[in-house]
């Protein structure tokens, strides 16, 4: 394959520590290591996908093994880095360890290791995806690596370290190579259009990026589709985004001005086109996610900006609704969301069910509105002139519910809790012993007021009493409850409180003379629990 034929990610692959980016330091470290002859017997590269585990591999070898390593390796190609970066080098074995995972394959590896490199300095061992490698074959490679010949060097390439054994972690230098920043991206790829003389708008490789996730492999397999769809002609962020079917920010912020305006048949057919255009219902809703994070979180960006998540005309729009919306129904709207996305799967068309998410949130919206006495309001055509921040009240979840329902409910006598121990007796009173003995048993409180329960907890609280609690606490109160976790200590639970006190009984009665002369009567008694008298 001549160099004109391959595709960006093999065209423009570095071949030496100066070519990587985002990695500036890594790469320093092991150079240095190199030309100061104190190189590690084991290298492990982890991180995620196409951040150049694989690719720092190769350059390793070849500055382990250049015959120009003190001078910045090897500018022009030698007789050892240009057969290793061709993956023909009779002293630099790659393996992938997916295909070749068991002992044998590993034995055979440490037999070929007992003779020395052949027209190289070191004999070296490239093991991708290493975490894949059975028990047993890593049990076999332990002694090996642990003190290999010193022509002998291990360098190791996962994207799921947490496999790998602790024991040959141990035994190996790790590098964690992370994503790489969106900047740095941004320029890598803007200078290979320049090479490659691609006509690329900015915003279009700023979108590449994005889907990219910091990949740098991912983001050239991008550009490279992306320039190949378009036969060469200028690129343009509207052509990038009908080529990867991304859906602009810009449709979700006017999906939520409309939402917030309340006309349902302008929400339906906007979703639709959004639908039409090819975008996933399960993907619609992660999309909608986001932008109640950026609405919610905006000030985090507006300095920032490299993340290029959003565009610039997005950033303004998003940064003029955030002042209108109250945080509260953001924070609702993102509950209700999360709780759609759950339920997706469980219907036969998802399609209807996000329609009629999005038809819930403006009911809901409506609804309090109404018991705000603000119904002027829905009538006006602009959201400035809605006022969004009595969108939220405290029966949040009977808001989508039938009105005449509603009405019945609040008919009837709620419940009234007040503290901790209200919650106890009522889960009692309730039959939900399960959620009373955690109250009691497992759970520290640190502040219980209007609806919010903050507590702290020990390791034995049960992974669904949050969830289980909220519930409850909404099925008795109709009022939708906060608990959230807290690093204070907090209040002693239940069963402590009791412990303690029976501890204090137990001491104060031994020095009471009643005690002392009972002594002396029984020298062998053992006061184990008192139980006071009730009149």
């Amino acid at each position: 394959m001549t160099v004109k034929s391959q595709v960006l990610a093999l065209k423009y692959r570095p071949q030496t520590f100066k070519d990587l980016i985002g990695h500036e330091e890594i790469a320093a470290t092991i150079y240095n290591s190199i030309k100061n002859n104190n190189s590690a017997n084991a290298f492990l590269f982890t991180g995620m996908r196409g951040i150049g585990k694989t690719t720092f591999a190769r350059i390793v070898a070849k500055a382990l093994n250049c015959e120009n390593a003190i001078n910045d390796m090897c500018e022009k190609k030698c007789n050892q880095c240009d057969p290793i970066a061709n993956s023909n080098h009779i002293d630099v074995l790659e393996m992938d360890a997916a295909s070749k995972t068991g002992v044998d394959d590993v034995r055979e590896l440490i037999e070929f290791s007992r003779y020395p490199p052949t027209i190289s300095k070191f004999k070296i061992f490239i093991i991708d995806e290493v975490h894949m490698l059975s028990k047993q074959a890593f049990n076999a490679l332990l002694k090996t690596l642990e003190e290999p010949p010193k022509y002998l060097k291990f360098i190791f390439a996962t994207t799921e370290v947490k496999k790998i054994p602790i024991t040959v972690i141990s035994r190996c230098q790790r590098y964690d190579l992370s994503r790489i920043n969106s900047e740095q991206l941004f320029n890598y790829l803007k200078n290979i259009t320049i090479k490659e003389k691609k006509d690329v708008e900015d915003n279009a490789i700023k979108l590449i990026v994005k889907l990219s996730e910091g990949s740098v492999r991912d983001a050239l397999s991008l550009l490279d589709r992306a320039t190949i769809s378009n036969n060469d002609n200028s690129l343009t962020f509207e052509d990038a985004q009908k080529i990867f079917g991304y859906i602009n920010k810009s449709s979700y912020i006017e999906l939520l001005e409309i939402i917030f305006l309340g006309d349902e048949k302008k929400i339906v057919d906007h979703y639709r086109k959004l639908y039409n255009s090819g975008i996933e219902p399960n993907l619609f809703l992660n999309d909608f996610l986001e932008v109640l994070y950026f609405i919610k979180n905006i000030s985090f960006f507006e300095n920032g900006g490299n993340n290029f998540s959003l565009t610039d005309s997005d950033l303004k729009k998003i940064t003029s609704l955030s002042k209108e919306i109250d945080p509260n129904a953001l924070l609702l709207f993102w509950e209700f969301t999360l709780k759609t996305l759950k339920e997706i799967n469980i219907v036969a068309n998802p399609n209807l069910l996000v329609e009629m998410f999005l038809l819930q949130l403006t009911y809901l919206k409506k609804k309090n509105v109404i018991q705000n006495n603000q119904q002027n309001e829905l009538n006006k055509t602009s959201l400035k002139n809605i006022d969004v921040k009595n969108i939220i009240n405290k029966d949040a979840i009977n808001q989508i519910k039938n009105i005449t329902q509603e009405e019945k409910i609040e008919k009837k006598n709620t419940l009234e809790i007040n503290n901790l121990e209200d919650l106890i007796k009522i889960c009692f009173e309730k039959k939900e012993m399960k959620l009373k003995y955690e109250l009691e048993n497992n759970v520290n409180l640190v502040s219980f007021s209007n609806m919010n329960i903050e507590i702290s907890f020990n390791d034995k609280l049960n992974k669904s009493f949050v969830k289980d609690l909220s519930e409850k606490l909404y099925d008795w109160t109709k009022n939708r409850w906060f608990i959230s976790f807290s690093k204070e200590k907090g209040e002693m639970s239940k069963k402590e409180k009791k412990y303690f006190k029976k501890k204090a009984n137990i001491t104060e009665f031994k020095s009471s003379s009643e005690y002392k002369n009972l002594l002396k009567e029984l020298p062998d008694i053992e006061l184990i629990d008192i139980e006071k008298k009730h009149d």
